[in-house]
């Protein structure tokens, strides 16, 4: 007889963004002609830029020869992306690492739940609230004690170690998701020493790290002693408009020893059994994100986001909106007004505006009372959806 793992009832019936999506179809049928701007999922509009497309388009033809074809590649990622990898952190954040800390993947996401494959149920899960789902349900799944920390007005939901009382594996996302709050040095520092002190692990979501301009760490490796206590994981997703090409890295450091065990060669193992690794094509089209002009043309593509960002904020001043994020993050994140819950205004929104959001209480407690826009998509939408949003 067939036992299946019970902790799965103790996850929602679906996924936050499933019900976003039946909400909207369900409006979109209803109302044929509305015009609907979508502002609440985290994908990208812009195309990926020249240099990728030509890289893979070159990869791609490689496969297509007998003399240059290539089956399985290294689980960890060819050694031309990883070490470009190397390169771009020392170069840009001062940042020493080893090829062999870095593990390509199919996207952050990925690798923050299948990481969880590492540890044994007994560690204490102490995830921030608001959240991003992944990192509760992926643990909840194995049914690990959660314990949240909270992020609120007061501490512009950036929440610090002091009232944490337990902890043995801490996530933490910086520019955050769902509120576009960013760390700055001494926060995250505060962070380090309680991990090293208690002999924690921190779990480091830093996939928004390019959208930061200001000077704030854009890696946890950037904080003294992190390597003896983070892992950091990263996307080309929202660097380099990857959401549909799938790849990413995570950077496990080989000073992290728990329980006598290397978490690098444990991680190494785990990949080699479970992971057959990312495409060449994919691989060749992420090496091309390192070239100069490839650089400058990311950064143009992250710009048009950021205006968008900065498009949203100055409607909430204008509107008197309490919000946070917006300038190292392309998420905007604000209170509801007239005292709605979030699922009250996203329906508001809609119905009122066209406009689609992401209710805050679908991340946690705490995001009840707030709502998420993301600056993904067109600078002409973001416009016209700040100018419905100014006339209610």
């Amino acid at each position: 007889m067939v036992s299946i793992n019970e902790n799965y009832n103790a996850l929602k019936e679906s996924y936050l963004f499933t019900d976003i999506a039946k909400k909207v179809a369900a409006y979109s049928q209803e109302n044929p002609d509305k015009i609907i701007i979508k502002m609440g999922i985290g994908d990208v509009t812009q195309p990926l830029i020249p240099e990728v497309v030509e890289a893979m388009k070159k990869a791609a033809a490689e496969m297509g020869e007998k003399s240059t074809f290539r089956g399985y590649g290294p689980e960890q990622g060819y050694a031309f992306l990883r070490e470009k990898i190397v390169q771009y952190y020392q170069e840009n954040m001062a940042v020493s690492l080893e090829p062999d800390e870095v593990f390509i993947s199919d996207g952050a996401k990925s690798d923050i739940g299948n990481i969880t494959d590492l540890f044994s149920q007994k560690n204490v899960i102490a995830v921030p609230d608001p959240v991003y789902p992944v990192y509760v349900d992926s643990n909840v799944m194995l049914g690990r004690k959660i314990v949240y920390i909270n992020a609120t007005v007061e501490n512009n939901f950036l929440p610090t170690p002091d009232a944490l009382q337990e902890g043995d594996i801490i996530y933490l996302c910086s520019p955050n998701n769902p509120t576009g709050a960013a760390f700055t040095k001494e926060q995250l520092e505060a962070w380090v020493n309680f991990a090293k002190k208690n002999g924690s692990l921190i779990l480091y979501d830093a996939a928004y790290e390019a959208f930061i301009r200001e000077d704030i760490p854009r890696s946890v490796f950037e904080i003294e002693g992190a390597k003896e206590c983070a892992v950091e994981f990263c996307s080309y997703s929202k660097t380099a408009g990857f959401t549909g090409t799938r790849c990413g890295y995570t950077v496990v450091p080989k000073k992290l020893i728990f329980g006598g065990a290397s978490l690098n060669k444990m991680w190494l193992r785990r990949q080699t059994t479970k992971f057959n690794g990312v495409s060449y094509v994919t691989q060749r089209g992420a090496e091309a994100i390192y070239l100069p002009s490839a650089q400058n043309n990311i950064r143009k593509t992250i710009d048009i986001y950021r205006k968008n960002a900065e498009v949203i904020a100055q409607t909430m001043e204008k509107k008197g909106i309490w919000y946070t994020g917006g300038k190292n993050s392309p998420y905007i994140w604000f209170k509801c007004p007239d005292g709605k819950t979030s699922w009250e205004y996203f329906d508001f929104l809609l119905r009122t505006c066209g406009i689609v959001c992401t209710p805050g209480s679908g991340f946690g407690k705490n995001g009840e009372g707030f709502i998420r826009l993301t600056a993904f998509n067109t600078y002409e939408n973001t416009v016209e959806a700040m100018r419905r949003l100014e006339q209610i």
